[in-house]
């Protein structure tokens, strides 16, 4: 009788405990719910973004492309943090057929004299055919108005060339690519030329970069220098260009330093790095990162970096390369400070005077 009373009253508080269960709905144990950090990004911004470039306009907005290999796609947005997921379109697609209808790489979205101006990269399918081409837009927005074809860019000696960038230094404009010395050689050497408008050089081409250093020659006989990018701090002015061939995980930067009062087009004015200034870090899971360009914070106090890289080893020059953006800083020498690639999915600080509602 004692155990039958027992089992009653634990049957009895049992159900009094499960009642009072139910009439909580489950949920008074359950962990509060953690709140979202819109202060943060993590890398990738774009999982497949081969050769990326941005730039922020006067309409404080930044714009960003990258390779896709037969048009022109532009994103638009006031967070750079944001590109990857931001507004975009498609503004030019290359032709049928032409000197320019296939292997559109690398293009670059610059605004000067009040005018767009889209520099790329295109052959017809004949990689030795590869040339520099431009298009001009007169209108405020870059995808409203007509995008004219200006032609191929009448690059001194009409060779291969491919990842070209311009620049304003000192109230001149110059452009630099990535070339060949000769019609079939096949190194990738790095050229400047002084231009008396967009879409106009003037003058020879100076060469003021061979892949002449052990750490850019992996992957040869074709060795490699390309990607360009020009940047300035204090007293220096710099190149940073990618080195040695997009197929292996040793792609990674260089950098050409300069003074800022030397006459850039010659090649006695720069002195090459011996070593590079961004590589691999397999930890980041950065294999082959480099085709960098560069931009500030919306408030004007970061400097950042913006680049490609796979996200395992083995991966190539293919779309498996990702866009990524880190900060970087300076040396007491003006000299640019990369660091590291900052690890996959890291939860990284936005760029300051970002929105974050």
């Amino acid at each position: 009788m004692k155990n039958v009373l027992q089992i009653a009253r634990y049957a009895g508080i049992y159900l009094i405990v499960c009642l009072c269960g139910c009439g909580d709905s489950g949920s008074g144990n359950d962990p509060d719910p953690q709140p979202v950090d819109n202060t943060v990004f993590t890398n990738p911004v774009l999982t497949a973004g081969p050769d990326p470039w941005i730039m922020r306009h006067t309409d404080n907005n930044y714009y960003l492309t990258h390779t896709t290999g037969n048009s022109l796609k532009l994103y638009r947005t006031a967070n750079p943090s944001q590109a990857g997921s931001a507004f975009s379109n498609i503004v030019w697609t290359a032709p049928a057929t032409g000197m320019n209808s296939r292997n559109i790489w690398a293009p670059e979205l610059h605004f000067i004299n009040n005018k767009w101006y889209f520099y790329y990269a295109a052959d017809d399918g004949d990689n030795a055919n590869h040339r520099m081409w431009v298009l001009e837009n007169s209108n405020a927005n870059p995808y409203g108005g007509t995008w004219v074809d200006k032609g191929k860019l009448a690059l001194p000696d009409d060779k291969w060339a491919i990842d070209g960038s311009i620049f304003e230094h000192s109230g001149q404009l110059y452009f630099i690519w990535s070339g060949w010395e000769g019609n079939t050689d096949g190194q990738q050497n790095i050229y400047i030329v002084k231009m008396s408008d967009p879409v106009t050089p003037v003058g020879a081409r100076v060469k003021i970069s061979s892949p002449d250093l052990a750490w850019e020659r992996n992957g040869g006989p074709a060795y490699v220098n390309e990607g360009p990018q020009f940047l300035k701090h204090g007293e220096k002015v710099f190149i940073i260009y990618s080195a040695s061939g997009c197929w292996t995980d040793d792609y990674a930067l260089g950098m050409l330093s300069a003074d800022s009062d030397a006459d850039l087009t010659d090649p006695g004015s720069w002195t090459k790095s011996s070593q590079p200034v961004f590589q691999k870090n397999a930890a980041s899971k950065a294999f082959g990162p480099g085709h960098n360009s560069f931009f500030q914070s919306p408030d004007g106090t970061e400097d950042w970096i913006i680049y490609h890289a796979n996200p395992t080893s083995g991966q190539g020059c293919g779309n498996n390369r990702s866009i990524r953006m880190q900060p970087f800083t300076w040396n007491e020498d003006d000299s640019p400070n990369f660091g590291v690639p900052v690890e996959l999915y890291k939860k990284i600080k936005k760029p300051s005077g970002e929105q974050t509602e």
